[in-house]
Order: C-alpha cells, then sequence, then structure tokens
C-alpha cells in the first residue's frame, strides 16, 4: 500500500478542544532532531537498530507499561523517527488482551521481535501527550547518559499525531507501518528527501 495522505497525514497542531485522553486509537510519529538517522540502519528491507536504537524500543515498551490506560498496536523504529499506533483504553477494557506488539528487527546483539512483556504544555494525566513527553525525555536522559553530554536534543519538539477513526483507516495504517522499513528508499523522511540535511555524530565511548 503506498503513502495515502488522506490517511497518513501528519498534523503537529493539536486539536484545540480534543480531549487526548479519551479512549481511541491514535497514530503517532516522532522524528530525531534535524531527522539524524541515530537508531540503526536498513537493508535488506529490515530495520537493523544500533545500540541508541535498541534504548529507544526499551523505553517505548516501558513507557506503554508503566501506564495501565495505554496499549501498543502496531509500530516501528525507523533509523529517524518512529511510527506507532498508541490506544488509550477504557477502564472496562484495561484487563482485556495485550494489543503491544512490532515488527521483527535485527540488533547489534542478535535478532529481536519488538513485544512488551512535545516539549509538552498543559500535559493531562493519562493523555497521549504524557506518554510521549514521558516517552521521549526518558530515551534522552538515557542516551545523554550514554554519551555523557546532558544537552544532547534528541528529538524533535513536536510529534506528529492523528485521531484513528473506523476500522478501515486502522488496517490501513497498521499495513503502511509494518512496509515502511521496505520502503526506506521512498520516505519523506530519508535523508535524500531533506533539502538541508547535514550528517550530525553522537560521541559515544564505544
Amino acid at each position: 500500500m503506498k503513502y495515502n495522505p488522506e490517511i497518513h497525514h501528519r498534523r503537529s497542531i493539536r486539536l484545540p478542544f480534543y480531549d487526548y485522553s479519551q479512549p481511541g486509537a491514535y497514530f503517532i510519529t516522532l522524528c530525531t532532531t534535524r531527522k539524524q538517522c541515530w537508531f540503526g540502519k536498513i537493508y535488506d528491507g529490515k530495520m537493523h537498530l544500533n545500540h541508541l536504537g535498541q534504548i529507544v524500543q526499551i523505553e517505548w515498551l516501558r513507557s506503554a507499561e508503566m501506564r495501565s490506560n495505554i496499549r501498543l498496536d502496531e509500530w516501528v523504529i525507523m533509523p529517524n523517527h518512529l511510527h506507532g499506533i498508541v490506544w488509550i483504553l477504557e477502564a472496562k477494557e484495561l484487563q482485556k488482551t495485550d494489543l503491544s506488539h512490532g515488527l521483527p528487527c535485527e540488533s547489534e546483539f542478535g535478532s529481536l521481535y519488538n513485544k512488551s512483556s512535545k516539549k509538552s504544555f498543559n500535559r493531562k494525566a493519562n493523555s497521549l501527550s504524557s506518554f510521549i513527553g514521558g516517552f521521549k525525555g526518558s530515551v534522552t536522559r538515557k542516551i545523554n547518559q550514554l554519551c555523557k553530554n546532558p544537552s544532547i536534543p534528541i528529538w524533535q519538539r513536536n510529534y506528529y499525531e492523528s485521531i484513528i477513526e473506523d476500522e478501515k483507516a486502522l488496517d490501513s495504517i497498521r499495513e503502511y507501518i509494518q512496509l515502511n522499513p521496505q520502503r526506506w528508499g521512498e520516505d519523506p523522511d530519508h535523508p535524500q528527501f531533506q533539502d538541508d540535511f547535514s550528517e550530525l555524530f553522537l560521541d559515544l565511548e564505544f
């Protein structure tokens, strides 16, 4: 399935009167600062996580596990961004089967199957922004500790979200996420499509 702007369009401006803690499914995209490819590489149609990508994976799963009303649906870590479907559940749904699952990927330490065991303003408890803000902050702290530099901005300030309104859109977005690594060469976030792209290197001690 090709990228469908009617389904996969990104909006970084939050709807002014929408309650992002209300139950439902949300398609989110988080990008690295200046879309730097810090999390690994894609070859043979698969994402191969480096050590920083593994930190992102661990914190993504951990951030969801810490919040009883959050479930992860399809998601994938790409070299310079993360796509994911996040469910916010009602209290009566919290004991249902876990929805979280991700794409198989390779890491520096072998095969991993990603399955769970905005500098934001006015974040509401149990809301999407609270979850995303906590995740981004945790990844930034862990990577900065690794680099021994407390001031590296890992993420773009904002994130992109859209409300998934029906089953058809949900299925289409799941497929889009699943095929994302195979279509990296035509991804609008690929460095070849960034007019002002210049590579930044993180100073790691290994």
